[in-house]
């Protein structure tokens, strides 16, 4: 079964206990103010790996992943951030309504998810929708005495009421330094780190509550959606690195206070994506777009296959190198798995198929996988068609598209795969002449072959 690293356990534990036959997952989704960068598109690959995982194992995975069309401020650096709505900020900018900008670039976004081949969730919620479940929640944080209404119409997370705050990033209550506002500490709240679950304000995109008319919190849509679409047991929470506080400390509070016990077995988080060195943001002017790839005339699978040559939990540096890379390696793989398709069919290569998988099952080690395929690749000791249904097995991992090119690319005639082979083990074994011999037998069959550093190509 899939082991993961738990944020919140600091260790690599199971994430289903033996038997289970159903995975509930919730994932953070989008904020709908702008395109997704590779960066956003990592966390999201993330989830996605988790999930054809267990699903190759026999497990039918529930997902759920929010769509944030409101609440979500501009400066979410502190604990109970103050600033602008980031769609209604994007939709001034623009000149179009909050709700145009949002659904555009939620439309931006599922298209980019769909070209990187990520399966859809069962539940994909907008905060727009849900405001109901957020009001009965925090309704019922306010009569569990886990929240309090201030004096302008703002409802409060009261920190103190959740003695267990801070085990996923370590950052304690008494720890934590006051936010910063006008004058000194917010005078609405008890505490300093208390946070807004709803936000007093008379502008587009509120709502009438009975403590007053305004909007949500960002924290609150989670926890009222996980609730409603998965339940009071939660197996994996997934999201960016940076959610660890104060959106998943503040979101656990949130939901395990309403419910009286502990939601999410596991919290797993996938690290930060750097470009050219540099982390990927907006604000350092280093985004790149999937359409930017796209344009360059990369296949956009070239960026999954990319990513998964780090571990979903190590920072990784993408360049246009290792993307142009990855095109290559992906348009090799195709092209084998059409010519290996002209073999006969053989068992898969248990050995490695074993391994392979292994490696999928301990952490998401796709590093680690993806050098195992490479190797089968070159084994010349394995036959075409095992080679065949061992990388057709995998792809419904890996979810390349590995199958696309047969019967779209010159393939090689009968006989030529094996004494391709054959001048492979030659080649190993420095047999010169037995590899001009067999050079020379593939050309009398139309084939002309050449040796590159990757091993040999063919050209009819």
């Amino acid at each position: 079964m899939l082991r993961l690293y738990d944020t919140r356990h600091r260790q690599v534990e199971p994430i289903l206990p033996v038997g289970a036959r159903a995975l509930r997952m919730y994932t953070c989704g989008p904020t709908v103010y702008r395109y997704a960068h590779l960066g956003n598109l990592r966390s999201y690959l993330f989830a996605d790996l988790i999930r054809r995982v267990v699903e190759r194992q026999g497990v039918r995975a529930m997902v759920c992943q929010n769509i944030t069309d409101v609440g979500h401020l501009a400066d979410d650096a502190e604990i109970d951030p103050l600033g602008e709505d980031k769609v209604l900020a994007q939709a001034r900018a623009e000149g179009r309504s909050a709700l145009e900008i949002a659904r555009f670039y939620e439309d931006a976004f599922r298209r980019d998810t769909g070209a990187l081949n990520l399966r859809v969730p069962e539940h994909t919620p907008r905060a727009t929708e849900t405001i109901d479940l957020m009001i009965e929640l925090i309704i019922k944080l306010i009569e569990k005495g886990h929240a309090y209404k201030g004096p302008d119409g703002s409802v409060f997370f009261s920190a103190e009421s959740f003695a267990s705050y801070g085990e996923i990033s370590g950052n304690r209550l008494d720890a934590l330094r006051p936010g910063h506002w006008v004058g000194g500490v917010d005078p609405r709240k008890r505490f300093h780190a208390d946070w807004a679950l709803w936000k007093p304000a008379h502008r587009e995109l509120t709502w009438d509550t009975p403590w007053g008319r305004g909007f949500p919190g960002w924290h609150i849509e989670c926890s009222a959606m996980s609730l409603a679409f998965l339940g009071e047991h939660v197996d994996v929470h997934t999201g960016g690195i940076d959610l660890r506080f104060p959106h998943h400390e503040d979101e656990r509070a949130q939901t395990d206070s309403a419910v009286g016990h502990e939601v999410v077995r596991h919290w797993a988080h996938g690290e930060h994506l750097l470009f050219d060195g540099r982390k990927m943001a907006k604000s350092t002017g280093n985004v790149v777009l999937l359409s930017d790839v796209i344009d360059a005339g990369l296949d956009p699978l070239a960026v999954r296959l990319a990513l998964m040559e780090h571990r979903y939990r190590q920072q990784m540096n993408l360049t246009w190198d290792t993307l142009i890379a990855a095109d290559r390696t992906l348009n090799r793989w195709r092209s084998k798995v059409a010519e290996w398709a002209e073999s006969p069919s053989k068992p898969i290569a248990t050995d490695s198929s074993t391994a392979i998988q292994s490696a999928f099952n301990d952490d998401l080690d796709t590093p680690l996988a993806l050098r195992l395929l490479r190797d089968l690749e070159r084994d010349p000791a394995i036959p075409p068609g095992s080679k065949f249904e061992t990388f057709l097995h995998f792809d419904h991992l890996l979810g390349l598209d590995l199958s696309s090119a047969i019967g779209r690319i010159p393939v090689l005639p009968p006989g030529a795969a094996e004494l391709m082979a054959q001048r492979s083990r030659a080649r190993d074994a420095h047999d010169w002449p037995e590899s001009d011999r067999l050079r020379d037998a593939l050309a009398e069959l139309g084939v002309k072959v050449a040796d590159t550093p990757e091993g040999q190509t063919w050209t009819r």
